[in-house]
């Protein structure tokens, strides 16, 4: 119950209003969060408190994310299909 409650919190963040990256975050949310490790976790806090207009750069590869970390994830999460 307290895992849906989380996830309920964590989709509703995922909502950037910029249809492309609600698709690609909830995307990532639905098949990685459930076997990620807490640092992979953590490391998806962080980047949904980052700008919009920065992830979107990040995620069309017209910028890299400022740490190693982040970067990672962003490439993870761009390689899901669709």
């Amino acid at each position: 119950m307290r895992e849906e409650a989380e996830l309920k919190r964590l989709r509703w963040r995922c909502r950037r209003g910029m249809r492309e990256l609600d698709q690609l975050l909830e995307r990532w949310l639905e098949r990685g969060w459930a076997a990620a490790s807490e640092r992979e976790r953590g490391v998806f806090l962080r980047l949904l408190d980052c700008e919009d207009d920065r992830l979107w750069r990040w995620f069309l590869g017209h910028e890299a994310a400022p740490d190693a970390e982040l970067q990672h994830l962003v490439e993870r999460i761009r390689g899901l299909s669709a």
